[in-house]
């Protein structure tokens, strides 16, 4: 086995949890050096680990996430400082001077906070989109006929900035909050960072979710390790059978659009969305049953999107921990500011009661979703799928009473299966369409696919000769179907609260070893990987 992934930077492999050099190396020499070293050094081992495995993957940038590290560990104990010193005065005060003296120390705190964002967004900016926003001052300049350019700088961008950056602000901003206290042990703080499985693809963990039980570095259970590695199974069925499986051909019809008339590219968009899915949702599984091994309960990040019934809620089902994030850190703050409560108050006494608040509220999902389009990329591909989400959104929420009075006069129950399985297609539909812009590339091919679509559409394309064209046969779109079904039939027992791994878990040994052996032989030999398929990355890592 070629082992020249344990140099510094040389172990890219292992972005994909589901890798040989992961799978078969790192993961069970963690695992066992964890299980053999007494309870006080475990922790210690786990956040070596996690800088190891940041090291290999990334070599020298480890720095960068040891500064961030760093930066927010003393910005917290700064904060921490302020807020004792802030009740030490006021206690000492006149009551009726309290009042008076106290916005001076908020402001001084909500300066630390602002050296927190400028710090980590600031450089998550400056190395993520400093390129796009000069090629666009220069596309600007051509425009105005000017010869001036800038010249576009190349920065090494950290794996998994966009995620820790977030991770780095929410722990500050807690503080501040007083919903943490500060932590004053960085090695705690560090491990918290650092953490191997969610280090690439999240999920965006607050401190007082997973800090303490990272920390407490709990003995391997046999529970813990029989249900993470059924879960890490798991998700290895949804990447490696579905989503790797699809992905050549995906490519060869985004990548040659123009080739085929639309019921192709609808196909495409559909197996898209599908493969997205997928893969970082496969992803999380993983994340989680590494994590469980460890002892650790990692937030969820996906419950079952496709069961929406509307794109509002599909987004709260979707990347859960990023949409979460944007909640509490953006919108919220920018709804409850003194001049948005003024701004609702009087647009409410003008408007009423339901499109009075949604005045204020359009202002922050608007900005919650540039956020969402930019996060996701440096492109105007990306704004646009932002901009299309929250238009989306805002609809759905000005046409809500009449979409109810609608529903009243054709005496349809909102709640009736038929409504409600109409609702989870239409948000579908809608959804598959986004991810179509998401894909294309660019906003014009995006545009141009969806017309082809419409006016292109045939149910002939998909022919003999145009899968031999995209590199799939019948064989791989029975696998990939088949596959769905059994995923789909879990699904449907989890919305209904029925936990698949429980109930197994009561069934005897010999049937519970013969579901997991008949999963793993499943994977083995329909996954897509050996000759033939290219290593395809996690899909979220790129973001």
């Amino acid at each position: 086995m070629d082992l020249s992934f344990l140099l510094a930077g040389s172990g890219k492999s292992m972005t994909s949890f589901f890798s040989l050099s992961f799978l078969i190396l790192f993961l069970p020499a963690c695992i066992i050096l964890y299980s053999v070293v007494p309870k006080a050094w475990k922790k210690y081992i786990l956040l070596l680990s996690s800088l190891a495995f940041y090291w290999l993957i990334s070599g020298v940038l480890v720095v960068f996430l040891l500064l961030t590290t760093t930066s927010i560990f003393l910005l917290g104990l700064w904060l921490d400082k302020q807020q004792t010193r802030m009740k030490e005065k006021l206690k000492a005060l006149p009551k009726e001077e309290r009042k008076a003296a106290k916005p001076r120390y908020i402001r001084r705190q909500r300066g630390v906070v602002l050296l927190c964002v400028l710090l980590q967004i600031g450089f998550l900016l400056v190395v993520k989109y400093t390129g796009f926003l000069l090629k666009n001052f220069n596309a600007l300049f051509s425009v105005c006929g000017s010869s001036f350019r800038f010249s576009i700088p190349r920065f090494l961008m950290p794996l998994g900035i966009s995620f820790f950056s977030l991770q780095a602000v929410s722990y500050v901003v807690d503080v501040y909050h007083g919903l943490i206290k500060a932590d004053r042990n960085f090695f705690r703080m560090a491990l918290f960072m650092s953490f191997f499985p969610q280090i690439v693809e999240g999920p965006i963990c607050r401190y007082s979710q997973t800090a303490e039980q990272l920390w407490k570095a709990a003995p391997i259970q046999y529970q813990n390790l029989t249900y993470g590695l059924q879960r890490i199974l798991y998700g290895m069925l949804k990447k490696m059978v579905i989503a790797d499986r699809l992905n050549p051909m995906i490519e060869a019809i985004f990548d040659n659009a123009n080739t085929f008339d639309g019921g192709v590219i609808a196909f495409g968009a559909v197996c898209y969305t599908i493969q997205l899915y997928m893969d970082f949702s496969g992803s999380m599984d993983a994340v989680a049953g590494v994590a469980q091994i460890f002892g650790v309960t990692m937030p969820e990040n996906f419950q079952r999107p496709f069961f929406s019934r509307s794109i509002s809620e599909f987004w709260k089902r979707w990347h859960i921990s990023l949409g979460a994030w944007f909640r509490d850190y953006i919108f919220y703050p920018i709804t409850t500011a003194k001049r948005m409560k003024n701004l609702t108050s009087s647009a409410r006494k003008k408007l009423g009661n339901h499109f009075g608040p949604l005045v204020a509220g359009s202002i922050a999902l608007f900005c919650v979703w540039f956020c969402n389009g930019l996060w996701h990329g440096a492109a105007w591909s990306f704004i646009f799928f932002g901009m299309y989400h929250f238009v989306l959104i805002l609809t759905g929420n000005m046409i809500t009473p009449a979409s109810k009075r609608v529903l009243a006069k054709l005496h349809i129950k909102s709640e009736s299966f038929g409504y409600r399985v109409f609702q989870m297609i239409r948000t579908t539909l809608l959804v598959i369409i986004g991810e179509l812009f998401f894909r294309a590339q660019g906003i014009k091919a995006g545009f141009s696919l969806l017309r082809r679509i419409f006016t292109g559409f045939s149910f002939t394309g998909m022919n003999e000769e145009t899968m031999k064209v995209l590199g799939v046969d019948w064989q791989d779109l029975l696998i990939v179907g088949i596959t769905l079904i059994m995923i789909f039939t879990v699904s449907v027992m989890n919305e209904r609260g029925v936990c698949l791994r429980d109930t197994l878990a009561k069934k005897k040994i010999v049937l519970r070893w013969c579901v997991l052996y008949a999963l793993a032989f499943y994977i083995i030999i329909f996954g897509a990987y050996g000759f033939g398929y290219l290593p395809v990355d996690p899909m979220y890592a790129q973001f």
